[in-house]
């Protein structure tokens, strides 16, 4: 799941192992992946929920297991839109800049 907790430890990861001017990774860790692995994660939460749902539609599932997964998932998606908007915020305000 993708939390502020969650975020802020993997920037600090990521300026941890990074150095100098140019802030080349020191360990091969880069922005990139540190942005992979939260997609996956995120798409594994979806994916959880959406079969939590699908397995208690034909009664193979628990209630309880069912709420907790789809409440996962929700959480993940409000967070990714939340760090989307921030981005895009971000992003427009950089062309806003005067050079």
């Amino acid at each position: 799941m993708v939390n502020p907790i969650n975020a802020a430890a993997a920037y600090a990861n990521t300026a941890a192992t990074t150095t100098g001017p140019g802030m080349a990774p020191r360990n091969g860790v880069s922005f990139g992946d540190v942005l992979e692995e939260t997609a996956k994660g995120v798409i594994g939460d979806l994916k959880q929920g959406e079969t939590m749902t699908a397995k208690a539609a034909v009664g193979q599932a628990d209630l309880t297991d069912v709420v907790q997964a789809v409440t996962n998932a929700e959480v993940t998606l409000q967070t990714v839109t939340a760090v989307r908007d921030k981005v895009l915020s971000a992003y427009q305000e950089i062309l806003r800049m005067p050079i």
